[in-house]
Formats: structure tokens, C-alpha cells, sequence
């Protein structure tokens, strides 16, 4: 439980339907779909393979429940599809995706291009259980620079990039963006503040001070030195460091001749500075736009890693753990990852495997005609494009094993949960409710949800806790179980093994009483007890048996205990979940006037009330017949005031 005081601090367009995939990809009038019967006893695939035809298209093959289990295209239907039912098959992935089949259908298509979109809208819209799938949604961030702006201001972008400018990247996370934006503020200061804010200045701010920015709000720059110091800028993202490198000798020696010494000293500088960077980016440089993806797969979980080079420059890596069937190689990974991943973002000009790729050809088809220009996909490279090629490799493999590592260390410290609950089996979901508020104020309560591979954040809530009496964390605990638990047994959705509360007995026995009113008896309710100090490592374990309280055993584990450190992860992630909703609640709640939630209050009668008495303090002190003596406002009203002002009142 928490009670704290300190103060706080993407739309995607809809992928078409099947049935409007089927009619737009359909290239004459026959029959586009062709399926099995799904009530047929067994699925037999030679007579369904009599059906099928030679042309290019999708398949979509079907378990016994009617899911899809997969999606495939080939630029013949009929050879794909018959490759899956020889009688000798060596993949194990295709033997255990052939023994589950109950129906097969296809969709054909006017070319193996219109066949590789088709089936990756359909993967992504029903997420196969035998299809290699990236977890991967996000757009990622540039450099944006507003060139149309008299005095240019330089930012982050991730998003839509409609206004005017340039833009540069894509950068593999926010983060090398920002280490990218802090480089060339200091060497060409030129600004990174919002417009409202550079528009609205009368003096140089901290920024001018510390040598970060020009001041061009304040004029202590001409347009032309600072549209310059853009250009450089712009050069310098692009990876132009040499081109800017020779002009500014040339300026340095010139300001020489001038006498000018202290230009010529702070050019000087900023060629040191340049200078340090391209040698210490020397080893991860390539010549153009270029994308290094690299896939390692072991122990039925893989990596794909790529490489982001623009313009010569090394923008950074970024590593994806694509959901990979068992039995799939890594070139299949590779292949699948390609298709996935730049049919959603921005394309460079040339893709580096790590190995071959089967359709990497009809991936330069369709990217070339998508961009614009030609896109190659290859994995043959020589010299330096072969040493990045290798690193994106070897980064694939360390960030794989240290994934690998890390659940396996996750393993065994569900292993000694398991032993200290005394369950029958790994728990595969577990819980933990927090609450969290400030003396009563915009109580909020946290639900943190964890599985075999660690916190499945798509799961948590929160809770805005209503109609309780400030600081009843009992209620708040009682609402906000039965809340959740009442939704999920009528959603039929998976109930936690262990439900762990952060607090003592009387905590215990709230969520006790709420699962054994809602009739459910398989969560195990764990309570996590702070020692007196608060320590970490100091907790009691309260864990109850029996219905009655009186069944429960207190422990506890030594601070090195596998299980004592999982449970405080679990814990403190609740917490952490809990303060930031309640920070984000409280503050919402004091940017606005309690008066606002009065039904028939509007703004006239708040400006009445608030200039008669002059100002909130005074018209809390005031009676109901002191409110209903100002113009406009009713006991009726005045009483709603007044009881909305004093949530504590007794009512007689």
C-alpha cells in the first residue's frame, strides 16, 4: 500500500476485411475462393488438392475450431500447397502445423506481389499461431527541421511528418535521437525550443547562458550566420562531417587573416569537436542508406537485429523478438521479418541479410515499386559492409542468449515461488494490487500482471476508486478486486494462480472476503507485509489456506531468496503503477475547480459565486442560506454546493 505526498511530476487505419481482400485482389471473374469443408469428418488433401489452381495467390489453413492457423502466398497455389502433403516431411514446424489442419482456403490474386500484401494483412489482422509475427508498432522518431522557419528550430518527431522541413532517420530509438540533438546543439547552438516559447522572448534564456543556443530570439544572431549554422547542422546529421570540417578551415583561416582571433579560436573548436566524432564513428561507417538485418533463432525463441545506416552514418541498432513457431530456421525468420516489418516503415535504398532471403527478389518488386526508386535485398558484401554485416550477426546472437539467460533466471525464481505456495505447477499469471493516494485524495489502484517471460504490460489497470471515504484503503481494496475479478470471470478470461496484495492482514482479508463472494477458489492470495522500517528484504509473507483467516502462515525469506526477489519486482512494479496513476489523477483534479462537477452550476454561476464571496476559501465557509442569497442561484442549488464543498458532512 502507498501513501505518498511528494508532488507529480497511436489511430493506425483499420486493415481491410477478408471478404474485401478477396474481391479486390481477384483479377477475372471466376471464383477467387476455394476452401475444404470445414464439416468434414477428416480433411483430405488430395481430393482438395484436385480444386486448387496454378495461379498466384493466399492460403489460409484452419484448425478443427475454425482459427486460423496460418497464412501463406506462393506464385503457384497448387505447387505451395502440395508441398505440405508429401508423405516424407523433414520440418518439424510443417509436421505440426499438417497434423492440426481442418480446412484450407485460398484466395487468388493478379501476381505474387498483390499475393505477399494480401498475406501480410491478413497476419497482421488475425496473427497466426504457426506464422513467424513482429511484435513491432511503433513508428520510429527523426530529426525534424522547420527550414521553412525564418530562424529554423531543430526537434524530435516521431509520427506523421506533414509540416514543412526536413526531416532525418529513422533513428532505432528516441534515445539516439536525443544523444544526436545534444551533439549539434553544442557544436552549431542552433535551438531546440518550441515556437511559443521562442516567440514570446525579451532576453536570452539559461540555454544562451550555458553556450547551447545563438539567442535568435533576441537577435544576437544575423538570419544569415544562423541559416548557415542550420546548413552545417544538416550536413552534420547526414553524415557530411568532412564536408563542414573543410569549410570551417577555410572560415577559421580566414577570421586568421582578419586578426578576428576569438571567431578563429571558437572555429578551432568546433573542428576539434567534429573531428572527434568521425573518428570515433569510423569503424561503423557505409556509404549510403542502408539497413543490416540479422537473425539468430535458439531454443524456440529468436532475434532479429538491424542496423540503421542514412547517409553514411551509423544511426544505431535496435534488436525485435518476433513470436517464432518451433521448428522455424533463421532464414525463415529473416524472410518473414522483411515482409513484416518494411511494408510498414520507411524503406532504404539497399537491405543487407545476414543470409539469403527465398523472396528476395519479389521483396525488390515491391519495395522498388512502393518507394519509388530500386531497393536491393542481398546478403552478398565485401570489405566493411561484410564486418557490419558480421556485427549485426553477433549482436543478434549476444542480445538472443542474454534474453535466453534472463528467462531462465526468471524460470528458477518461479520455480521457488511454486515450492513456497506449494503449488502444483509453475505459476504461468500472477497479480499484484497497490493503492495509492495522497490523504484520501484521488485514490488510485494499481493491478500489475506477470507471466513465465516477466510483466505482461498489455494486462495492467488502474483504478479510479469513487464513492469511499477518504483513506479507506480497505474499500479501496474491496472495490477495486471486485471490479476486476467481477469482469473477468464474466469475460471467462484467465484467473491469476497467486494474487499478491501489498499489505497486511486486514488487506488479506478484503480480497479473501471479495473471492470467496464471487466463488473462486483456485487464486492463491499471497499478502506482502512491509517490516517496520520499510526495508527492502524486510517483508512478511502472509499467505491464507483456508477460507478463514485464521488458516494463514506468516514467513519470512532471506534476502537472497529467489522467490522473495521476484515478489518484490512484482511489488514494487504494482507501486510504481499505482503512483503514477494517482500523480497523473491528482494533478488533473487541481487543474480543475471542484464547482465544474455541480450539475446545473455552469460557468456564469461559478464566476457569481466565486466574485461574491471572493474566491473558493471563503465560499467553503459559507452556509447553504449564505450560497442562496447570491443572484441566480437556488437552495436547491446552494445546497448541491455546499455538500459538494463538505464530502464529509454527516447527513442528518
Amino acid at each position: 500500500m502507498t501513501n505518498k505526498s511528494e508532488p507529480s511530476k497511436p489511430d493506425d487505419d483499420l486493415p481491410p476485411s477478408e471478404s474485401d481482400l478477396v474481391s479486390a485482389t481477384t483479377s477475372d471473374p471466376a471464383p477467387a475462393l476455394t476452401s475444404s469443408s470445414a464439416t468434414d469428418a477428416a480433411f483430405d488433401p488430395k481430393a482438395f488438392l484436385r480444386t486448387v489452381t496454378s495461379r498466384p495467390g493466399v492460403y489460409r489453413m484452419f484448425n478443427a475450431q475454425e482459427d486460423i492457423i496460418y497464412v501463406g502466398k506462393a506464385s503457384n497455389l497448387k505447387s505451395r500447397l502440395s508441398s505440405y502433403f508429401q508423405k516424407t516431411v523433414d520440418n518439424r514446424k510443417t509436421q505440426a502445423l499438417v497434423s492440426h489442419i481442418a480446412q484450407v482456403q485460398t484466395t487468388v490474386t493478379a501476381s505474387a506481389a498483390e499475393a505477399l500484401l494480401l498475406e501480410q494483412n491478413l497476419i497482421k489482422e488475425h496473427r497466426p499461431r504457426y506464422n513467424v509475427v513482429l511484435r513491432d508498432d511503433k513508428s520510429y522518431p527523426y530529426v525534424y527541421i522547420s527550414t521553412s522557419a525564418d530562424y529554423p528550430r531543430l526537434s524530435y518527431q516521431r509520427g506523421a511528418r506533414k509540416a514543412p522541413g526536413k526531416y532525418i532517420g529513422p533513428y532505432p530509438s528516441a534515445g539516439s535521437v536525443k544523444r544526436s540533438l545534444k551533439l549539434v546543439q553544442k557544436l552549431f547552438r542552433v535551438r531546440q525550443c518550441e515556437d511559443s516559447y521562442f516567440n514570446n522572448r525579451s532576453r536570452p534564456c539559461l540555454q544562451y547562458q550555458i553556450k547551447r543556443c545563438t539567442a535568435p530570439c533576441v537577435d544576437r544572431i544575423t538570419p544569415e550566420d544562423y541559416r548557415r549554422d542550420v546548413e552545417m547542422t544538416i550536413q552534420v546529421l547526414e553524415g557530411k562531417s568532412q564536408d563542414v570540417v573543410q569549410g570551417l578551415v577555410s572560415r577559421m583561416e580566414e577570421a586568421s587573416v582578419a586578426l578576428e582571433f576569438e571567431t578563429a579560436a571558437r572555429l578551432r573548436d568546433q573542428i576539434g569537436s567534429l573531428k572527434a566524432v568521425s573518428d570515433l564513428s569510423t569503424d561503423m561507417r557505409d556509404d549510403g542508406n542502408v539497413d543490416y538485418v540479422a537473425a539468430a533463432c535458439q531454443g524456440g525463441q529468436s532475434c532479429v537485429q538491424v542496423f540503421f545506416v542514412r547517409n553514411g552514418t551509423n544511426l544505431g541498432n535496435k534488436p525485435f523478438y518476433p513470436a517464432t513457431p518451433n521448428g522455424s530456421t533463421s532464414a525463415e525468420i529473416l524472410n518473414a521479418f522483411i515482409a513484416q516489418f518494411y511494408l510498414e516503415h520507411d524503406l532504404p535504398r539497399e537491405i543487407i541479410c545476414s543470409e539469403p532471403v527465398e523472396d528476395a527478389k519479389l521483396f525488390q518488386e515491391v519495395f522498388s515499386a512502393r518507394a519509388g526508386h530500386q531497393i536491393s535485398v542481398v546478403n552478398r558484401v565485401r570489405a566493411d559492409r561484410a564486418k557490419l554485416q558480421t556485427m549485426a550477426l553477433t549482436n543478434a546472437e549476444i542480445a538472443l542468449a542474454a534474453r535466453l539467460a534472463s528467462r531462465s533466471g526468471m524460470a528458477a525464481r518461479l520455480e521457488a515461488v511454486r515450492e513456497l505456495v506449494e503449488l502444483d505447477d509453475a505459476p504461468r499469471r500472477m497479480e499484484c494490487f497497490d493503492i495509492s493516494h495522497t490523504m484520501g485524495e484521488a485514490t488510485v489502484a494499481s493491478c500489475v500482471v506477470f507471466n513465465a517471460e516477466g510483466a505482461l504490460k498489455s494486462d495492467y489497470r488502474r483504478f479510479n476508486i469513487e464513492n469511499i471515504t477518504p483513506g479507506d484503503d480497505y474499500a479501496a481494496m474491496r472495490q477495486a478486486l471486485t471490479r476486476r475479478y467481477t469482469r473477468l470471470i464474466k469475460e471467462q478470461r484467465d484467473l491469476p494462480e497467486i494474487l499478491f496484495i501489498d499489505g497486511g492482514k486486514g488487506q488479506i482479508s478484503v480480497a479473501v472476503e471479495v473471492l470467496n463472494e464471487l466463488q473462486v477458489d483456485s487464486v492463491q492470495v499471497v499478502g506482502v507485509s512491509k517490516g517496520p522500517d520499510r526495508r527492502p528484504g524486510d517483508e512478511t509473507l502472509i499467505m491464507v489456506r483456508d477460507e478463514e483467516l485464521g488458516g494463514r502462515w506468516e514467513r519470512q525469506l532471506t534476502t537472497d531468496s529467489p522467490a522473495l526477489l521476484l515478489i518484490q519486482q512484482i511489488r514494487d512494479e504494482a507501486h510504481r503503477f499505482a503512483i503514477t496513476g494517482h500523480r497523473g489523477k491528482r494533478a488533473k483534479k487541481r487543474q480543475t475547480s471542484v464547482l465544474e462537477d455541480i450539475k446545473g452550476l455552469g460557468p456564469k454561476r461559478r464566476k457569481s459565486l466565486l466574485t461574491h464571496f471572493g474566491g473558493l476559501r471563503r465560499l467553503q465557509k459559507a452556509g447553504v442560506e449564505d450560497i442562496s442569497a447570491v443572484p441566480g442561484i437556488s437552495h436547491e442549488l446552494a445546497t448541491k454546493v455546499y455538500d459538494e464543498l463538505h464530502p464529509n458532512r454527516v447527513q442528518s
